[in-house]
């Protein structure tokens, strides 16, 4: 059996969602193609499609295997292309995972900048908070602040965030503005739920002393910066969030600064890639591309 042509139909075959549509792309006759994927669900010892009458489904062995195929049948095509020097432009489909605010405001944008620039290039990206396994899930590529991940990774840093504490100015001419850290506990601080430590907030004054506070109450305690956000600017307290999340707001007057005598934490913003294969075309490309979005060229 060869191997590579079983993948390249297996993948038709799903793409397409009959055996008859692949058949057809390919060339070749519905009973060929069968037999061919029976071939190797036999050489993985793994049934990869449930077949019925009407339709054809991936089974979770199967949704792994093809995630898997789609990015080495991609990386094959681009070493043949850079082998053969008929293009060097970067093509395929690049699964990217960032969280919610880093989305929207980086690396959406950065997406469409590079597609304009590289069109045969198309971006799956899931949208997620929570620490995705990039190996185990099949992603290319994670965008992150702050944490890594595990020792299986690869980071290359892009730039760096600041947290900035911030409220409306409705809020700060109810309640006085706080003067140290340590006033913040009489107010009611808004939580964001995945922050590495959603419970205290740290600073630090000009000589780098630093201050804790702990946060016991507060009206709200979400998973989405933007949420936060939009709840301060209405008015309901004071947040502690990244610089390119208020950067606007606080520009156009929504929301002020409140402490700024005191720096916030800071983190760094890291590409994030599975050590296990080489760096695709299309993936290395792009994290040069993000990186000089971030204005960054640190490695």
């Amino acid at each position: 059996m060869d191997r590579w042509s079983a993948m390249q139909s297996f993948a038709r075959v799903v793409e397409s969602g009959s055996f008859v549509a692949a058949a057809e792309r390919l060339g070749t006759s519905t009973s060929s193609l069968s037999r061919q994927i029976s071939e190797l669900e036999q050489h993985l010892g793994a049934r990869l499609l449930n077949r019925t009458t009407r339709r054809l489904s991936l089974t979770e062995s199967g949704q792994s295997f093809y995630e898997r195929t789609v990015a080495l049948l991609g990386d094959l095509a681009e070493a043949e292309a850079l082998v053969g020097q008929a293009a060097v432009a970067p093509r395929g489909t690049l699964r990217l995972t960032c969280s919610h605010n880093m989305a929207q405001k980086r690396v959406a944008p950065a997406i469409a900048a590079f597609v304009e620039r590289y069109p045969d290039v198309k971006f799956e990206m899931v949208v997620s908070d929570r620490l995705i396994d990039l190996v185990d899930e099949g992603f290319d590529l994670a965008i992150r602040v702050g944490q890594v991940g595990s020792d299986r990774l690869v980071a290359r840093r892009l730039g760096s965030m600041k947290l900035i504490a911030c409220a409306a100015p409705q809020y700060l001419q109810r309640r006085p503005a706080p003067v140290s850290p340590m006033d913040l506990t009489t107010h009611n601080l808004l939580t964001y739920a995945y922050a590495s430590t959603p419970r205290s907030w740290r600073f630090t004054d000009s000589s780098g002393q630093a201050q804790e506070v702990r946060v016991t109450t507060g009206s709200l305690h979400a998973n989405s910066g933007d949420a936060l956000v939009a709840a301060a600017v209405a008015g309901l307290g004071i947040i502690c969030e990244p610089d390119f999340l208020v950067a606007d707001p606080i520009a156009d007057g929504r929301l002020t600064r409140v402490l700024p005598d005191f720096d916030a934490v800071s983190g760094d913003i890291w590409a994030v890639y599975p050590s296990r294969r080489h760096l695709s075309l299309k993936v290395r490309l792009f994290v040069d591309f993000i990186a000089d979005s971030f204005g960054s060229s640190a490695a």
